[in-house]
């Protein structure tokens, strides 16, 4: 009895501290765009998602843009590219997914379907808005691994393809042990932990100006929790796995200079893509860095992006798909 009360305390106490993911309503309501003093997708559970739309004049296709970790849906306004596709005939939606900018939830999980489902959701909507448009589902780091955990619901929409930046697929399965191991536990035990990243000699981009103007964002999250690191993880292993199950046509941006997604976790992905035998086009960046979006370069990566849309089958204009011998393990890949 002595020794088995102690581990039933260290069990209740440990059970206490299990990651935390955001509670989410009953499906009750009818998903619907709402557009009154600002633009917001409204789920089946009634929670409402920031819009931003950057309406081209006469469209020739639809983007769905979701952002990345602790990010929200301006990460498409300037310096990013909303207003130059819509510019060049392309419309694009961002949203704020939960957990992220001004959406339900702010700092914590929504978990992986969910955040999918959402997703689906407002891909769903955007086709009964742009009826006959081609819409694709551009994601960037995390937004990329949101969409391709899409691509794996039983009730998927019909998307026309997906173009995936940076996308964040270094889950369980790649990382350390040591690391994972210690990431399972700070979760379990003090999942309301929080980190901010300071001190780590990593530069997401070479656009100074913009990473700035990030860390001046009040939206922009810069304290996470521990457990919402562990959704990201679960998230990105997600990704992984549904990477077998997409047959929509990819576009797949990678910067050789990435500090934050491997480039052996993505090479993994491009074989797992293969396997499914989707249309597939990979480019490398030689001097992109992981937002590619808006790094300095970020027009020739738009120009690509709107030319992938208009002729899959054509080279790129800045000839990235030729460019993968700099990007390590990508180029066994190709």
């Amino acid at each position: 009895m002595q020794r088995i009360f102690p581990a039933f305390l260290f069990i209740v106490l440990f059970s206490a501290c299990a990651p935390q993911t955001m509670r989410v309503g009953d499906p009750v309501y009818e998903p619907r765009i709402e557009r009154a003093s600002a633009a917001r997708a409204v789920m089946p559970d009634g929670a409402r998602l920031p819009m931003l739309i950057f309406e081209a004049k006469e469209p020739r296709a639809v983007i769905l843009a979701l952002h990345g970790f602790n990010d929200y849906s301006s990460a498409f306004a300037a310096p990013g590219p909303g207003p130059w596709f819509a510019a060049n005939g392309i419309t694009l939606v961002a949203i704020d997914q939960r957990g992220f900018g001004r959406a339900p939830g702010r700092g914590l999980w929504a978990g992986d379907r969910r955040l999918a489902a959402d997703a689906a959701v407002v891909a769903g909507l955007l086709r009964e808005k742009y009826p006959g448009q081609p819409l694709y589902l551009m994601g960037e780091s995390m937004g990329a691994a949101v969409a391709m955990r899409m691509m794996a619901l039983d009730d998927r929409p019909d998307v026309d393809g997906l173009i995936l930046s940076a996308p964040a697929v270094w889950g369980w399965q790649q990382l350390d042990d040591a690391y994972a191991a210690a990431l399972w536990s700070v979760a379990h035990i003090a999942p309301s932990m929080t980190l901010t990243g300071r001190g780590l000699d990593i530069w997401p981009s070479d656009n100074i100006e913009m990473l700035r103007a990030l860390g001046r964002d009040p939206l922009v999250i810069k304290e996470t929790r521990v457990d919402t690191l562990y959704g990201l993880v679960g998230l990105m292993d997600a990704a992984y796995d549904a990477a077998s199950q997409i047959h929509a046509p990819i576009l797949l941006l990678y910067g050789a200079k990435d500090e934050i997604v491997p480039a052996p976790a993505v090479a993994g992905t491009l074989e797992k893509f293969g396997r499914a035998r989707a249309s597939l086009t990979v480019a490398c960046y030689p001097h992109g860095y992981h937002m590619l979006l808006r790094d300095l370069e970020r027009e020739t990566v738009w120009k690509d992006i709107a030319h992938w849309i208009a002729r899959k089958e054509a080279p790129l204009p800045s000839g990235a798909e030729r460019e993968l011998r700099q990007c390590g393990p990508l180029a066994e890949t190709g």
